[in-house]
């Protein structure tokens, strides 16, 4: 049986509940963008009744060049985050790169992520899983699905049971990744909430030389075969200019073009739930 995973009031992850959009800029480049995407993406989903997690990192700590942009940092990151909290009543998720990180951002984050890179880590994992905080772990690309048992087992080992797992694609030769969706099924067997990252699922990792490429028109399709394979939410950056983003422009879906795809995928979701009239 598939456990749901409460993140705040009234945005539940799990079968048979509404599918949950975790959406935003993939990196914090100012506070005032951050409050424009925020209620940019929130206005949209609230029109297709989708329940809403604002992403966005505050601290971009693998990038694939040293002279890349991160971020705002630990401090300014989660300040502004708060702030998104505060002014607009949406719940909001950063990843964690360090222990040193869990206690700060689980006062501020309502679900802490685990990069795909740091899904092995077990110190960070478990400091994680001590926050009390649900915890959404992006399957490493190295990683089977079946691998991500003990990774589970290392937040259950702290008590801690809200646990979702995302599938972001697998290392496939150089520069490329490919989606095996029967992950998202195998995923669901450890009992917990699966979900779909569908923008990093186009990313090219380092493919243009000293930074990653992305096939970002493939967002869309990949979302909707995720979406009727059955995951609970679907984890997506957006952006409203992908071309001048200072992060993973090239794997983002323009704001633009997100209502088509959430009623896209609202449709199926209600299929799949038996509530199409």
């Amino acid at each position: 049986m598939i456990r749901s995973v409460e993140i705040s009031k009234g945005v539940v992850i799990g079968p048979g509940r509404p599918l949950v959009l975790i959406a935003g800029p993939d990196v914090i480049e100012s506070e005032a963008s951050v409050l424009r995407h925020a209620e940019a993406i929130a206005k949209i989903a609230q029109r297709y009744k989708v329940p809403y997690i604002f992403k966005c990192s505050y601290d971009k700590a693998n990038r694939t060049s040293v002279k890349s942009y991160r971020g705002l940092g630990l401090a300014k990151g989660l300040a502004a985050l708060k702030n998104v909290k505060k002014k607009l009543g949406i719940p909001v998720t950063s990843d964690i790169h360090e222990i040193t990180q869990a206690k700060p951002a689980s006062a501020v984050l309502d679900l802490i992520q685990i990069p795909a890179f740091l899904s092995r880590q077990t110190d960070l994992l478990v400091a994680a899983g001590k926050t009390g905080r649900p915890i959404n772990v992006k399957k490493g690309q190295f990683l089977a699905p079946w691998d991500m048992k003990s990774v589970v087992a290392k937040i259950e080992s702290t008590g801690n049971k809200n646990i979702i797992l995302t599938e972001r694609g697998t290392t496939f030769g150089y520069n490329l990744l490919v989606n095996d969706m029967r992950s998202l099924p195998l995923m669901s067997q450890l009992g917990y909430p699966v979900v779909f990252d569908a923008g990093h699922s186009t990313q090219t990792p380092g493919g243009m030389g000293s930074s990653s490429g992305g096939q970002s028109e493939f967002i869309p399709v990949l979302a909707r075969a995720a979406v009727a394979v059955g995951c609970d939410a679907v984890f997506v950056e957006v952006h409203e200019d992908p071309k001048n983003a200072l992060c993973d422009g090239p794997s983002s879906l323009p704001l633009k073009d997100l209502p088509e795809m959430l009623d896209q995928l609202t449709a199926i979701r209600a299929a799949l739930n038996g509530k199409i009239e």
